[in-house]
């Protein structure tokens, strides 16, 4: 396959937009799944996503939607997949196209529930997609911003770095600039991490803890991902890099962090439950909490932060007192 060949966006959320608007810049079309066919006909009429950037305004010419996941992937070399985590499986399982032969690009910032699974591994191993046929996207790049062609960097993760260099053509333009790395496990796990910790950044600022304390907070954040990343991959990395620290920076300082939202709902005394329901959004890092807390069990690495995070999410424990007893484990 010579890369990109036809370009397919999978996901109708604001990512999926923003990544669509970044092929666009750069490719003559684009294909685009969407589940819902209600959502596509109104795009048509409307010249833009009906439920999210609804500011980005696009050229109905050169898209090609569809709703039936198997056409999509007949129809597509590359597959950029943005979908919620939660959610990627119930969409995967549709599939009955082999997709040995395709270029995945995971843009998702999560593991596969239940399974507990990296997204990578979980293609290689259900769908026997090669290693060095899987790219992952991480760094600080919010939907929104994108939407706004605020200048914004990304980092492509493959095992086969010269392999992505045409890929890298995709996602360059005047606002978005792109580096490349062998990372792939790492940025996964970072953005798994950073969604988590963003959450406590958001419970802490829900409580009115302010900058002083959100800047050791963070430092402390950064210093446990490095040590559970490092003991779950062995490549060799900068965790101050953009694509590990930026990112979580902007996920836990951000006002377009739905994971910060969440947590600052919770932080102000709604119940975890009912901050689900009036977000009307996925937060990630609640799944990500359990799934990494799990995974943690095999490897043992002290995690205090991400603990603090599962006892209130999942064991219901009163975020003020255990957000104060976190405090107490910070330098």
């Amino acid at each position: 396959m010579n890369l990109p060949g036809r370009i397919a966006v999978m996901g109708g959320g604001s990512w999926a937009t923003a990544l669509a608007k970044i092929v666009l810049s750069t490719q003559s079309c684009v294909n685009w799944y969407m589940r819902r066919a209600d959502q596509i006909d109104e795009f048509r009429k409307l010249g833009h996503n009906p439920s999210y950037l609804t500011g980005i305004n696009f050229d109905m010419d050169r898209i090609h939607f569809y709703s039936g996941i198997n056409q999509v992937v007949k129809e597509s070399d590359t597959l950029i997949f943005a979908t919620p985590s939660p959610f990627l499986k119930q969409h995967l399982n549709k599939i009955r196209i082999p997709m040995h032969d395709k270029f995945i690009v995971s843009a998702i910032k999560g593991l596969v529930p239940d399974e507990n699974m990296l997204i990578t591994d979980y293609f290689t191993e259900r769908y026997k997609v090669p290693l060095a046929n899987i790219a992952v996207i991480g760094g600080p790049c919010h939907a929104e911003e994108i939407a706004l062609e605020r200048l914004s960097y990304i980092t492509l993760g493959c095992i086969d770095t010269e392999r992505i260099e045409p890929l890298s053509k995709v996602f360059g333009n005047d606002y978005l600039k792109n580096s490349i790395c062998r990372d792939v496990a790492g940025i996964e796990y970072a953005s798994v991490l950073k969604n988590v910790y963003s959450i406590v950044a958001g419970i802490c600022h829900g409580m009115k803890y302010g900058d002083n304390f959100q800047a050791v907070f963070l430092s402390n954040a950064t210093q446990e991902m490095r040590r559970f990343i490092d003991a779950v991959s062995d490549v060799p990395r900068d965790i101050d890099s953009s694509v590990y620290l930026g990112d979580l920076l902007v996920t836990a300082y951000s006002r377009f962090s739905r994971n910060r939202i969440f947590g600052t709902m919770i932080g102000k005394g709604y119940s975890v439950k009912t901050a689900q329901i009036e977000m009307e959004m996925i937060a990630e890092g609640y799944y990500g909490a359990k799934c990494i807390h799990e995974i943690n069990e095999k490897y043992k690495v002290n995690m205090p932060i991400l603990d603090a995070l599962y006892d209130i999410l999942y064991k219901k424990k009163s975020p003020v007192t255990v957000i104060r007893s976190l405090t107490e484990t910070f330098k």
